[in-house]
């Protein structure tokens, strides 16, 4: 389907996932934030609208080479639809009904999507019995660190999040024609968000209307900006480099260390307390990402394989 590339991931990767997982970790306090007041399509909506607007003012001010072929702009609509329209509608409208912590333990599942995604479409980046247990052993430091859902929860709630990261999952498959395209990650990201804001823009307007803008808060609005700006705008710039340099199956772990970052963010700026549970449930997402990533099980194997090789 698309061209092979080196899906190992280096120490600038591994950064660049970890700053991501930061960045988008803080998305679902923000939409907490927003949801308060805002419907679902709105939020979505003035999320792709304003972090379109920042990213395009970025390709002008830099007169990057934009892409003038049907090809391109079609490819980059059906991902504006995979990567934001569904999962992001889905999400926003699931943490109407269910608490951010549930909704960032289902969207962990991604990982587990995308292996089984990225092996079927993918032919570098068929499953590996280490790499499916790490994401297992991933997310069950999820789980741990977040508690097992309560039976209360709304279903329907928690089906749409999962909606939302089989979305993700198929968006990080398809996302990799972009390498060949030779399109840079800030004009793929823009093309994403501009893309889904068409799209939602009448969608949101028919189903929802205008909002009132003066009766929206301060909150809401430093939210919607930093969802936006941060969580959308620079995100999608990392999430398009780290596709690009190493593959699907590799940029959805991202979703493991999401938790991981609303825990210690937490922990950091609102004194919320770490418990056992919490340092246990990282020390298995650090064992499952390990096994992913592989190299380190790899040289131990070796070493194993050396010490019991007759001499």
């Amino acid at each position: 389907m698309n061209a092979s590339i080196n899906t190992a991931m280096g120490a600038r990767e591994w950064l660049m996932l970890i700053i991501l997982s930061i960045l988008w970790g803080g998305s679902f306090f923000f939409v907490g934030v927003a949801v308060s007041e805002l419907p679902p399509f709105t939020i979505v909506t003035f999320r792709v609208g304003l972090a379109a607007i920042a990213l395009w003012t970025v390709i002008f001010a830099l007169k990057m080479p934009v892409p003038t072929t049907i090809k391109a702009w079609r490819a980059l609509l059906a991902m504006g639809i995979l990567n934001n329209v569904i999962p992001f509608t889905l999400i926003v409208w699931g943490q109407i009904y269910i608490p951010s912590g549930l909704a960032s333990i289902l969207n962990a599942t991604t990982p587990l999507f995308g292996v089984v995604v990225a092996t079927l479409f993918l032919s570098d980046e068929k499953a590996t019995l280490l790499k499916a247990l790490g994401v297992i052993v991933g997310f069950f430091g999820v789980v741990l660190m977040f508690g097992l859902p309560d039976d209360n929860q709304n279903l329907l709630a928690q089906l749409a999040i999962l909606g939302a990261t089989l979305s993700y999952a198929f968006a990080g498959v398809f996302g990799r024609r972009f390498k060949t395209m030779a399109i840079n990650p800030i004009v793929t990201a823009a093309g994403q968000v501009t893309g889904a804001t068409f799209l939602l823009f009448p969608i949101t307007y028919a189903i929802e209307g205008m909002p009132s803008l003066p009766t929206i808060s301060n909150e809401t609005w430093a939210s919607l900006v930093a969802l936006a700006l941060l969580s959308t705008a620079v995100a999608y710039i990392l999430y398009f480099k780290i596709l690009e340099r190493a593959g699907a199956t590799n940029l959805l772990l991202v979703t493991l260390l999401v938790p991981v970052s609303a825990i210690l963010l937490g922990a950091l700026f609102l004194d919320e307390k770490l418990d056992v549970p919490h340092f246990m449930g990282m020390a298995f997402i650090a064992i499952g990402l390990s096994a992913i990533d592989g190299r380190l099980w790899r040289k131990l194997s070796n070493k194993n394989r050396q010490k019991t090789t007759p001499s």
